[in-house]
């Protein structure tokens, strides 16, 4: 199956079709997190993620070292990264290279021979920013969402629910 890339607005659906995914592979899955829980609203995002997954499913909590984290799983499992959009808000606070961060997970993500189902939002159809960080984010976010679907075998987007495949130009 090679990597998926599920894209789309915020609470469209798309770590429910991950973990249905993720369900229906049948085999080990390893769910990488990269959120953390850094006020209430977020502390209760998670645990709702967490209810939702299968409890026998290994959870690797790594806000940072993303590429080390689908690396380290078990070679044979299904690897679930939710979410890329936090991922680079936890680099980009942490001030770390983005650009060599993203080409070692696109290659870790790519290299895996069992399936890696990558979660992210798309933030840049809205106004534009009007301060540096937001727009840096959302530069940064939709590079990095370009080269995880330059690698991915399928790229879907979800709104409402619904996912929609979505064909490279």
């Amino acid at each position: 199956m090679g990597v998926t890339l599920l894209t789309g607005p915020v609470a469209s659906g798309k770590s429910s079709l991950a973990v249905r995914m993720g369900t229906e592979h049948g085999g080990l899955v390893t769910v990488v997190a990269t959120a953390e829980a850094g006020d209430e609203e977020m502390r209760v995002r998670i645990a709702r993620h967490r209810e939702d997954r299968p409890a026998s499913w290994t959870v690797v909590e790594e806000p940072l070292d993303l590429p080390g984290a689908i690396a380290g799983a078990d070679p044979d499992a299904l690897v679930i990264v939710d979410c890329l959009t936090l991922w680079v808000t936890n680099l980009l606070l942490a001030d770390r290279d983005l650009a060599a961060a993203t080409e070692r997970a696109v290659a870790a993500a790519r290299d895996r021979a069992a399936p890696v189902v990558v979660v992210t939002n798309e933030v840049g159809w809205g106004i534009v920013p009007t301060n540096d960080l937001a727009r840096a984010y959302r530069e940064t976010l939709g590079r990095v969402n370009r080269a995880f679907a330059d690698v991915a075998e399928r790229v879907l987007l979800v709104v409402a629910g619904r996912a929609l495949p979505l064909e490279a130009p």
